[in-house]
């Protein structure tokens, strides 16, 4: 049995150094084992508090870790927030990565807050902060250069719970799978502009898009 672990882990790894290297990622930069770590536990957790409906280590690298790390071209700024994180998604692997930034990983959720505690205690990241409460209630002591989410709300809610939170020069990102042009054309009729990427997660055949929503030149 040990044997098979070793195998798994050793697969796991190579399949995440082609998804990286997929992203234009040098894989020798990155927290390789730190990645596979949050996996571990997020698969150990999953079973009892159903923080994800995705079952499979090999498909939470590609669906959680190489989705979350599309947005590295994006993200810029040295304070982030992560809206509606859930499981840390995208921001626990955005900050495993990029340990200059500092994130706060906001959710509203007990049990998934309770999950990022631990995977705090144990991966013992100093570039995260845990806040438990609905976003139009956060009150943080200062305001954030980008802001992320993956699954919070409709683009016009986001924006407007959101941008408040922004310093002047700000990015908002939403993380959507097809183009949202429904939610775009709403934006647009509030007179919100905005960019449209699209995006491709490595060894996962869909394309999604990054709705990315600038507060102006700062």
């Amino acid at each position: 049995m040990p044997a098979m672990e070793n195998m798994t882990d050793k697969s796991l790894m190579g399949l995440l150094t082609r998804g990286l290297e997929q992203l234009g990622q040098d894989p020798e930069t990155h927290p390789c084992s730190r990645y596979l770590a949050y996996i571990d536990l997020l698969h150990d957790w999953n079973r009892a508090y159903n923080l994800t409906g995705v079952k499979k280590r090999r498909d939470m690298l590609i669906r959680h870790i190489l989705d979350s790390l599309t947005l590295l071209p994006y993200v810029h700024g040295d304070h982030c927030l992560d809206v509606g994180s859930g499981a840390g998604l995208p921001g626990m692997p955005l900050a495993l990565a990029c340990p200059c930034q500092y994130w706060t990983l906001l959710d509203s959720n007990s049990k998934k807050v309770r999950f990022l505690h631990q995977v705090v205690l144990e991966l013992q990241p100093v570039n995260v902060g845990l806040v438990h409460t609905r976003l139009q209630d956060y009150r943080p002591p200062q305001r954030f250069h980008t802001i992320v989410t993956r699954a919070f709300s409709s683009l016009a809610e986001f924006h407007r719970q959101a941008a408040g939170l922004l310093y002047e020069g700000g990015r908002l990102i939403a993380m959507k799978g097809r183009r949202p042009d429904a939610e775009l054309a709403q934006l647009a009729g509030h007179g919100i502009t905005c960019d449209t990427v699209q995006v491709r997660v490595p060894l996962l055949e869909v394309t999604r898009h990054l709705v990315l929503m600038d507060s102006g030149p700062g």
